[in-house]
């Protein structure tokens, strides 16, 4: 039986790209158990960002227009951050986040719950919930306010 021949860095960052966009740190991390000797990983990433293949301020976008109707601002930069974006790539989305977060926090609300807690117990939990999908303790009073469950003892 012969044996399959080994993939080339570039080929296997262009199966990963063609799944999805990847950040260059996320890529390097991917392909570096697949180093051989001689083999420069970063020079095939350099070449990729140079044909415009790769691209952190497109995969930062994605991954914001992708999340965005399911968790708040603060969850968001972080995911960012794991995936090795620049922070100054995190602080061109955080405007447009913002914007849009209330609206999102209150669509999650709904789903998850849609009707006001009954005592401090069910206000808590929900209040733990939109933390935990990245909400501001300010957008979650918000939300939890005009349904009429904080400040209603």
């Amino acid at each position: 039986m012969r044996k399959k021949p080994e993939l080339s860095l570039r080929t296997r960052a262009l199966r990963y790209l063609a799944r999805r966009e990847h950040s260059r740190a996320e890529l390097h991390s991917k392909l570096q158990p697949y180093v051989q000797e001689g083999e420069d990983v970063e020079a095939v990433l350099d070449e990729l960002e140079k044909r415009n293949w790769l691209s952190d301020a497109r995969a930062a976008n994605l991954l914001v227009d992708s999340k965005r109707s399911r968790f708040g601002s603060q969850r968001i930069a972080h995911e960012l951050r794991q995936k090795g974006i620049a922070d100054s790539l995190i602080e061109q989305a955080m405007p447009q986040l913002k914007e849009t977060e209330l609206e999102a926090a209150r669509e999650v609300w709904q789903r998850k719950f849609g009707i006001a807690s009954q005592d401090a117990k069910e206000k808590a939990k929900q209040m733990r919930f939109m933390q935990s999908r990245g909400f501001s303790m300010e957008v979650i009073f918000k939300v939890l306010c005009s349904h009429g469950t904080v400040g209603d003892e």
